[in-house]
């Protein structure tokens, strides 16, 4: 059986789940949609010449309304599980499951930009981050560096170097 977010009554569940309130997440739903349904039609202007069915056609998903897409998005950057448990919680294979977060995440996105609460997450400038923090007196900024093949050319190596004896990392792009 798929998690669904009508099952669950405790709104303190609700926000554990979601990072939100029962209230918020129906407040939020409305632009949830449209965010997602402006991203659909974009892809069908994209790919209209190609198409080789109608909108609509086609095998029906795991997430039947627009409403477990929102808990599904927002379950997993909330609780952050893996691609395989987060497709056995909704009903779905772990492939399919890492399909629909990067399916749903650009609408996500999109809402939370529409509702000016999407965070900053990169600056252009020094004085653009201090603006942003103005009157905050200390920044802890969490990194995450990831190890990789290393480079065979020089000038790339160098790039990539991150100062630690014996590695090459990279920083999680974000």
């Amino acid at each position: 059986m798929a998690a669904r977010i009508d099952d669950i009554r405790n709104d303190r569940q609700v926000k554990a789940l979601t990072g939100m309130s029962q209230k918020e997440f129906q407040q939020f739903l409305p632009t949830f949609t449209e965010a997602y349904e402006e991203l659909r039609q974009e892809a069908y202007e994209a790919d209209r010449d190609t198409r080789q069915r109608k909108p609509g056609g086609g095998q029906k998903g795991a997430l039947a309304d627009i409403s477990q897409k929102l808990f599904f998005i927002l379950y997993y950057w909330t609780v952050y599980p893996g691609y395989d448990v987060l497709g056995f919680q909704f009903g779905m294979d772990g492939s399919k499951a890492c399909t629909t977060v990067h399916a749903l995440w650009p609408a996500l996105k999109r809402a939370l930009a529409k509702q000016h609460v999407l965070p900053a997450r990169e600056f252009a400038s020094v004085e653009e981050l201090r603006g942003a923090f103005a009157g905050i007196a200390e920044l802890f900024i969490d990194a995450t560096e990831r190890p990789h093949v290393r480079p065979q050319d020089d000038a790339e190596q160098r790039k990539t170097f991150s100062g630690k004896k014996n590695a090459t990392r990279s920083k999680i792009p974000s």
